[in-house]
């Protein structure tokens, strides 16, 4: 931009320089403060995940309050020890000498006078099993031939125990294949393949998809249900992971979209007709159920408006929902309660739009754009009822953190990994993932029920 010749202005000419540089100055601070509150937003104050921070940042403040939970031991918790046990598995007696060694008396008296015991893993190899068919000719001519077992249909294959392992160990510990191949080399001395790995996910995940279609059922018609996605890496384009869960059900799946589509593609949403918890993602509300916000998300934005912005109604908001939450969690609250926190929030939200009003344009309508502050103080008034859904419904949560629990795995899983390389390969680790999380939810062996299901069977723990 050339420099104007200020001495060649008239005094009206000057003032409108003077007008348009202090709109420019203002122009250039906002940007500045979007910019250095974007650089200050990380894990405690906002969405971010914790590996966003990065190591040069302070570690996370934590949203617990102070005094909930003492460091370490909790009073009352039982102490656990490694017991002995009253069959060992082997027994050793270490020999004293024939004789004395001070005199050379015989030493004829021996007796066990104290025992230790240690605890350890055998050695591990595979066992090979061969099946072997008996085959017989009648004196009439018949021939008569044994069969193989169910599921014994090659020269040799790997057992369920095998592919158990592999899958465990992918889809629950999330090791990339050629670390599983790795340890299965070094603890069992078997090397399998990278294709041989991937088969045996992909057998899992077909013997699974009957039971996590019933799964879909079980959560559709649950009376409380969280909602949340996550962006994830498919053969290198952005897809979407979505999860639907219970208390005791989680259902994944993986879908090019992130809303809408998505949705009804998986067909829960829309047949859904309890209270949906999510967070403030649009779409979820084009579902005719009852809706509960996320308070975990609103904690977050709190706090970054009440540090970045130095908005002290923003704290206020913060103790409040703190301390209602802690009241519900000690036992049903009065309906006269209920008003008067209701009557709080109200108050909180007045002294926020005193701050923060919203900018309208000259017709009244609201403007495009508004600040941070601005547009969670609409969402709260707007949803105020979503916001404290968990007041007025003892199964209301405060939070959606079941179903942030049941994506962060994934993003971890990716994280290893790196991106899914087909879109098969996601699809799979979905519907497996889905299955061992329910295990996991039931406190139901995840071993011996994968190596049911490599059977043909599935637990019937995750059928309701």
């Amino acid at each position: 931009m050339e420099q104007p010749d200020v001495s060649a202005m008239d005094h009206a000419a000057k003032d409108d320089l003077i007008r348009f540089l202090l709109a420019e100055i203002a122009e250039l601070k906002s940007r500045i403060t979007a910019l250095e509150i974007c650089l200050a937003k990380d894990n405690h104050n906002s969405s971010k995940t914790p590996s966003s921070d990065g190591l040069h940042k302070s570690a996370p403040k934590s949203l617990r309050q102070a005094g909930q939970h003492s460091k370490g031991e909790q009073k009352g918790h039982k102490g656990s020890a490694l017991e002995r046990v009253a069959k060992p598995d082997h027994v050793v007696n270490h020999p004293l000498p024939a004789t004395c060694d001070a005199c050379g008396s015989p030493l004829d008296d021996a007796h066990v006078s104290e025992a230790r015991q240690v605890f350890d893993i055998p050695p591990q190899q595979v066992d090979v099993t061969e099946h072997r068919v008996l085959e017989a000719h009648c004196t009439c001519g018949k021939v008569h031939r044994s069969d193989f077992p169910e599921g014994v249909t090659a020269t040799t294959q790997y057992g369920p125990r095998v592919q158990v392992t592999v899958v465990y160990l992918t889809q629950h510990h999330m090791l990339p294949i050629l670390r599983t191949t790795r340890i299965l080399r070094d603890t069992c001395g078997e090397t399998l393949s990278p294709g041989t790995v991937v088969r045996m996910i992909r057998t899992a995940a077909g013997n699974l998809t009957p039971t996590i279609a019933h799964i879909a059922d079980a959560v559709q018609s649950a009376r409380v249900a969280h909602f949340d996605e996550t962006g994830m890496r498919v053969a290198g384009k952005l897809h979407w992971l979505h999860t639907a869960a219970t208390p005791n059900m989680t259902r994944v799946s993986m879908h090019t979209r992130r809303g809408q589509e998505a949705f009804d593609a998986f067909g829960i949403l829309p047949k859904f007709q309890g209270t949906a918890i999510h967070d403030g993602w649009a779409p979820y509300r084009k579902y005719g159920s009852l809706h509960g916000l996320c308070n975990a998300h609103h904690l977050r934005e709190l706090t970054m408006v009440h540090e970045l912005y130095g908005q002290r109604w923003a704290k206020g908001m913060f103790d409040l929902l703190i301390a209602a939450n802690r009241e519900v969690a000690d036992g049903p609250i009065t309906d006269d309660r209920v008003v008067q926190i209701s009557a709080g929030y109200t108050a909180i939200l007045a002294k926020g739009d005193s701050v923060h009003p919203i900018r309208r344009r000259k017709d009244g309508s609201a403007q495009r754009g508004q600040s941070t502050p601005a547009n969670l103080l609409r969402r709260l008034r707007k949803h105020r009822e979503d916001v404290l859904r968990f007041l007025s419904d003892p199964e209301g949560p405060f939070s959606n953190n079941i179903a942030e629990q049941a994506v962060r795995m994934p993003k971890v899983k990716q994280s290893i990994s790196g991106c899914f390389r087909t879109f098969d390969g996601a699809a799979a680790f979905c519907t497996i993932r889905s299955y061992l999380e329910i295990l996991r939810k039931q406190s139901v062996d995840l071993l011996h029920a994968l190596v049911q299901s490599f059977q043909g069977k599935t637990t019937q723990a995750t059928m309701g």
